[in-house]
Order: C-alpha cells, then structure tokens, then sequence
C-alpha cells in the first residue's frame, strides 16, 4: 500500500520521512510517552531511525500497520503520531502519541478523527477499537473526545517491556462519527 497523505483544518498527517528522525528522537525523550508506550525506555536515536526509515515503512508496505506523523500545518512542527494496526475482520485499533508542548490544544482528537474517518472509508472497517494502560487518562480524554465508547478493563492484556498490564478499551463504530 502506497503511504496515504490525510489533511484537517489544522494538521497534515504524512508517512514519516528521514527528516522528522530529530523530531521523533526529541519527542520520545518525554517521560508520559516511554510511560504511556510501548516506545523503548530509555529511547535512543537509533529507535528513531528505526521507527522512520524501518517499522513505519513496512507498515505502509504490507498495508497492515499505516503510521503517519502528525504536523501542524502553520508551523510545520511535529505534533505527534498515529497508527493503525489490523486486528481481524473488519476491527482496527489506533494508536497515536502526542508531543508534550502540543498537548492540549486538540491536534490528538483533530488527528484521531482523520484516521478513524480514513479507516472507516477505505479499510471498510466496522469497529475502531482504542486500547490504552489503565490510568492513562490523558489517552481516555483524547478517546472520549473523539465519541469511543468505553467498555471496560482488561486484564494483563497489554504487553510492555516484558509485562503484561491491564488495558482500558474503548470502540467507535461509523455511526458514531454521524453524532
């Protein structure tokens, strides 16, 4: 699958390109992000060079895992990541980070919809599922802002450096964009 360019008001979301691997490195310095990720802890620049020119390119080869990097169109600036990752028939789960001096200002959500529109249309999907550690508020906010329901918790279902912790798990499905 050939990397697809998706545009918002505000944000231009892109396959990662060599250029973002200084932006990436910096961003993934922040503690919220090794905490709150599967992002190796300590993260070095050689995981940014992975990500950009190895794991984000395989993800658009094999159509399975698209990742674009979020930019804020006035500024060019690095705002942030979303993925998408298939999980069967017709379900999806979207992943994304946001870079410490962009939170708050609604580039997640704004992003976070682009994707969840693109999936719906093009992957044909019939559930977006969100899944995030237990206790990542921050993450649920951006989730319940987007219109996922919440579900509940899973237990010792998410894997991260070796542990398996409990994940929370929400869902949107395409009639919830039409709210």
């Amino acid at each position: 699958m050939e990397p697809v360019v998706l545009e918002t008001e505000h944000l231009l979301l892109r396959a990662p390109l060599p250029e973002d691997v200084d932006a990436v490195n910096l961003a993934c310095q922040d503690e919220a992000i090794q905490r709150w990720t599967v992002v190796p802890s300590p993260y070095h620049r050689t995981d940014a060079e992975f990500f950009v020119r190895q794991l984000a390119p395989e993800g658009w080869r094999t159509g399975r895992n698209p990742i674009w990097c979020v930019l804020e169109k006035e500024t060019g600036a690095l705002v942030g990541t979303q993925g998408l990752a298939a999980r069967g028939p017709g379900v999806a789960e979207v992943g994304f980070w946001t870079a410490a001096e962009a939170r708050g200002r609604g580039h997640t959500v704004e992003a976070l919809l682009a994707v969840a529109r693109w999936a719906f249309a093009e992957w044909r999907i019939r559930r977006l599922e969100w899944v995030a550690y237990v206790g990542n508020e921050p993450s649920r906010a951006v989730a319940r802002r987007a219109g996922f329901t919440m579900e509940g918790t899973l237990r010792s279902y998410g894997a991260q450096r070796g542990r398996y912790l409990d994940c929370w798990m929400g869902s949107l499905l395409p009639a919830d964009l039409a709210r």
